[in-house]
């Protein structure tokens, strides 16, 4: 089985912050999959299913972003998951908004639900980061990522939402740069270019 949990902060009031990509990106993946309903579980809400012949559980934690960690250890010991079979979804400030890069391990960049997860479970797993943009201004990072995404950034959010979900099973076996480049270029067929500056990148 493989743990994908999804990055956020729960509540209406969070749902359309930046810092909640994750939580949109796992969303989008159950959506595409019909995988439901969600229930209450592992201190948040989740969903079992399966996509390419893999049992998957999707994990939105409802513990706020800096103790996310402890959904995803109650999710992980539950189902004996070593750090290999867990993937976080989240926000990155470093990378341009609506790109995506893959990593195992390394470190947490400042990311407060990432340093729980490794706090909790260790630091070797796998984590798909979505570009959302700098603030320019270290100083202003949290109200940037606690701010809703602008109007005009929706279209490349919902965009790459939906791509990663199309291309997940790619992830799932373990084609790493497959599925990075398929996402890159379906990204760039709805005309969210790698040259193009999108909204947010200033």
């Amino acid at each position: 089985m493989l743990l994908f949990v999804g990055l956020g902060n729960p509540g209406p009031s969070h749902a359309g912050n930046r810092h909640n990509i994750g939580f949109m990106a796992v969303q989008a993946i159950a959506r595409r999959h019909e995988i439901s309903p969600w229930r209450r579980r592992f201190q948040g809400v989740a969903v079992e299913g399966n996509i390419a012949s893999e049992r998957v559980l999707l994990l939105l934690p409802g513990t706020y972003m800096n103790e996310s960690g402890r959904a995803v250890a109650e999710a992980a010991n539950f189902y004996k998951l070593g750090l290999g079979n867990i993937v976080a979804f989240h926000d990155e400030v470093e990378l341009p908004p609506g790109k995506v890069r893959l990593k195992r391990g390394g470190g947490n960049a400042g990311h407060n639900g990432l340093r729980s997860i490794s706090e909790h479970v260790g630091n070797d797993y796998h984590r798909v980061r979505f570009g959302v943009g700098h603030p320019g201004d270290k100083n202003l990072m949290e109200r940037y990522v606690l701010q809703d995404f602008a109007k005009s950034e929706w279209p490349w959010v919902e965009a790459l939402c939906d791509i990663v979900a199309d291309n997940v099973a790619l992830l799932i076996e373990g084609k790493d740069s497959t599925f990075q480049n398929k996402i890159h270029l379906a990204m760039e067929a709805k005309g969210f270019g790698a040259d193009e500056e999108l909204p947010g990148s200033e």
